[in-house]
C-alpha cells in the first residue's frame, strides 16, 4: 500500500525524474508504507488550529497554477472531522481566481508553515464550495465562521482530504510573528522593569 501522497504525486514523469536524478529507489519507500496517511491525526489538528495562514494553489482550464496566500486568525482553517476540512472565504479583491479554478477543477493542495519552529504540513484534497445565499448551507457556514472577525462570509470551502505529508524542516528560515516575538521579548521587559526599579534611589 503506497502513502496517499505518492499515489497522487508519483507519477510516470516524476518517477523518470526520480531515477535520472538518483533518488527513484529511496523514494520507493514512500510506495511500500503500511498505512496511506489520508487521514487528519491529532498531531495534525493540532497543527492546523494554531496556523494564521497558508497557501493554497489550484489549476485553471487552461492548465496554469495559481498559488494563494490565506490569512486569518489562529484557527479559521477549521478541522471538521479525520478527513475534511473548511474555512469561510471572505470578500475579497473579486478577481476570483480560485473560486473559478475551482468550479472547474476541484483539486486543490496547501502548504501550512510553522516558521519558528520550521515543519511544513502539505495536504492534497479536492473542494466543494457552500454558499451564503444558499439556506442548506447556512449551518455550515456558520460553523466556519469567526465570530471576532469582522467580516461576512461569502462562501465556505469545504476540503475533502485525499492525502498529507510532513517535510523535513531543510530550508526553511525561521521566522517570528508579531505575537511570538511579544511572547519572547515578555520576560526581557520584566528583567528590564525590574532592573529599573531597584535602581531607583
Amino acid at each position: 500500500m503506497a502513502l496517499a501522497f505518492a499515489d497522487i504525486t508519483f507519477t510516470p514523469s516524476v518517477k523518470a525524474a526520480q531515477s535520472r536524478y538518483g533518488s527513484r529507489e529511496r523514494n520507493t519507500r514512500f510506495e511500500l508504507a503500511d498505512e496511506p496517511r489520508n487521514r487528519l491525526t491529532a498531531q495534525e489538528a493540532e497543527f492546523i488550529a494554531t496556523r494564521d495562514s497558508f497557501y493554497q494553489a489550484t489549476v485553471s482550464e487552461s492548465g496554469w497554477p495559481y498559488v494563494q496566500h490565506r490569512g486569518g486568525p489562529p484557527g479559521f482553517l477549521k478541522v471538521l472531522d479525520e478527513s475534511t476540512l473548511g474555512f469561510a472565504d471572505y470578500r475579497g479583491n473579486q478577481q476570483y481566481l480560485s473560486v473559478g479554478n475551482l468550479n472547474a477543477n476541484k483539486r486543490i493542495a496547501l502548504i501550512l508553515m510553522d516558521y519558528s519552529k520550521r515543519q511544513r504540513l502539505k495536504l492534497w484534497g479536492t473542494v466543494s464550495i457552500v454558499h451564503a445565499d444558499n439556506a442548506a448551507d447556512a449551518a455550515l457556514l456558520a460553523q466556519l465562521e469567526m465570530p471576532a472577525y469582522q467580516a461576512k462570509a461569502e462562501r465556505g470551502f469545504i476540503i475533502h482530504v485525499a492525502a498529507l505529508d510532513w517535510n523535513c524542516p531543510q530550508h526553511i528560515t525561521p521566522r517570528y510573528s508579531q505575537t511570538e516575538v511579544e511572547a519572547m521579548l515578555e520576560p526581557l521587559q520584566a528583567e528590564i522593569a525590574r532592573l529599573k526599579q531597584r535602581a531607583i534611589p
